[in-house]
């Protein structure tokens, strides 16, 4: 059985000329990679213990009930420890303006960054919104109240 792809629009910024739109790099793929759109001649660098926020000249309509989480690319926190700081980022469905991602360098060295390098990968979800019922006590449970951590190691 085919299952069709929402449709998503995406407004491409002008320091986002030349890059590649995200694409899943294979069938399975959960997320999408996003790129660092950056002038050419500038690079930008994550000192140790630092933080950058780096466009990704994209900005997106999602439908109602989605959302795309900003997520680290595995390969970038083992080599460099460099991670997305407020991971995972939430784009909402009513947000319109440009899609950008804060790293931070938990690593001993430098990182640079250079316009097109994969810095983050994008997850579309489904959103799930809930109504709160007040109530004075709540139903049981085998854990019950049991702190943090309770379950074990």
């Amino acid at each position: 059985m085919v299952q069709l792809k929402p449709l998503v629009a995406v407004k491409t910024l002008d320091h986002f000329d030349g890059l590649k739109l995200p694409a899943y790099e294979t069938s399975d793929s959960a997320g999408m990679d996003l790129a660092a759109a950056i002038p050419a001649d500038e690079t930008l660098e994550v000192k140790p213990g630092r933080r950058v926020m780096v466009p990704t000249g994209l900005a997106i309509a999602l439908p109602a009930g989605m959302e795309a989480q900003i997520r680290p690319r595995s390969g970038l926190a083992l080599n460099h420890g460099v991670t997305v700081l407020n991971s995972p980022g939430t784009i909402d469905a009513d947000y319109r303006g440009e899609i950008k991602v804060i790293l931070i360098n938990h690593g001993a060295q430098a990182f640079t960054i250079e316009r097109g390098m994969r810095i983050a990968q994008m997850v579309i979800a489904p959103v799930t919104q809930l109504e709160w019922m007040a109530t004075v006590d709540l139903s049981d449970t085998k854990r019950g109240s049991g702190s943090f951590g309770s379950t074990g190691v």
